[in-house]
């Protein structure tokens, strides 16, 4: 008989039988462990072992047990959960105690010296930024590192959200003008509260109405910025109506209907001004083909100017010009009626 899988002795090596197993134990750290560099230091090397399994026939153990173990570092990175976590394992001395800041963290770590950290403050004065995002565009420490640095700072988990994914059911419940305005994701609900990855501390109003939406606390687990960007595009692309609430769904757009062409409007004169308009054409038309003819018989007359027979060439000129007159004058009046 096949002996039945126990994940936690068989992939990690746990050798306490009684079930369930408190965080300490799972990430097989001594109890009440305060540093949360290796709190995070265990469950990264724990979560990279557990995720060999995680095609094969126990994917669904797998997950299962990656979701406990991230669930655990979450825990116990963070500063207020972890110390009511420790409360309830009765921990007594559960006073937090003066807390670090990113300076201290990351000198004490040797990730950067006192001279890179000068610069650092010079250049975010100059331009305007907070000290560790300087400290990451001077490219004096990975993003990583100082992301770490400040969620511990801050009394708060840091993950990389390679590491822990996101919660799929939850990505809709989140508005996507809240998810990308305020670079957040849902990463899980854990022990009746919402986690939320972003770089930055959620901001207080922002909390309150996820708050109110899920009806239960809301904590914020720091990441860094280039990482939540990816997935809030991934999740929340901006061309996907999906992403957005129902009522804010765009119409499908209508055809444009063509512009009709401008009429002209008709003008409307006295009897009149008809005559004189009628009048002051009839006398141009006549006057062009007088002039006309006359230049044609010049042109065309043999003897040119010498002999030339003026007065049949007049009357004919004549003739012709008042026929464009009188013409021009009925067209005219024709289109007045």
């Amino acid at each position: 008989m096949a002996k039945q899988l126990d994940v936690y002795r068989d992939w990690l090596g746990i050798a306490e039988t009684a079930r369930p197993l408190d965080y300490y134990q799972l990430l097989r750290l001594k109890t009440f462990e305060d540093d949360s560099v290796k709190v995070r230091g265990h469950y990264r090397k724990m979560n990279a072992h557990v995720r060999k399994f995680a095609s094969g026939d126990y994917a669904r153990q797998s997950q299962d047990l990656l979701n406990e173990l991230a669930k655990a570092m979450l825990c116990l990175t963070d500063v207020q959960r972890k110390r009511e976590y420790d409360a309830t394992l009765g921990r007594q001395d559960t006073d937090e105690g003066r807390r670090r800041s990113l300076e201290e963290i990351l000198l004490a770590g040797k990730a950067i010296d006192r001279g890179q950290l000068a610069k650092a403050r010079s250049y975010a004065d100059a331009v305007g930024l907070e000290v560790r995002d300087a400290l990451v565009q001077q490219k004096m420490a990975s993003a990583e590192v100082v992301t770490a640095a400040y969620a511990e700072s801050q009394g708060l988990p840091y993950i990389e959200l390679a590491d822990v994914g996101v919660e799929a059911e939850l990505v809709p419940q989140i508005p996507a003008q809240i998810a990308r305005q305020h670079s957040c994701v849902p990463l899980m609900i854990d022990q009746g509260q919402l986690l939320m990855a972003s770089p930055n501390p959620l901001l207080p109003d922002v909390e309150e109405e996820l708050r109110l939406r899920f009806n239960m606390p809301v904590r914020t687990i720091l990441c860094t910025a280039s990482s939540i960007h990816a997935v809030v595009a991934e999740c929340y692309p901006r061309e996907s109506s999906a992403a957005e609430p129902a009522a804010a769904k765009k119409t499908p757009r209508r055809p444009k209907a063509a512009k009709p062409k401008p009429q002209r409007q008709k003008v409307y004169r006295t009897g009149e001004e008809n005559l004189r308009r009628r009048l002051m054409f009839s006398v141009v038309a006549f006057n062009v083909v007088v002039m006309l003819y006359m230049i044609y018989r010049v042109m065309t007359y043999e003897g040119f100017l010498i002999d030339f027979p003026t007065f049949s060439a007049a009357a004919i000129a004549v003739f012709l010009g008042l026929v464009a007159g009188g013409v021009t004058f009925a067209i005219m009046t024709w289109k007045d009626l």
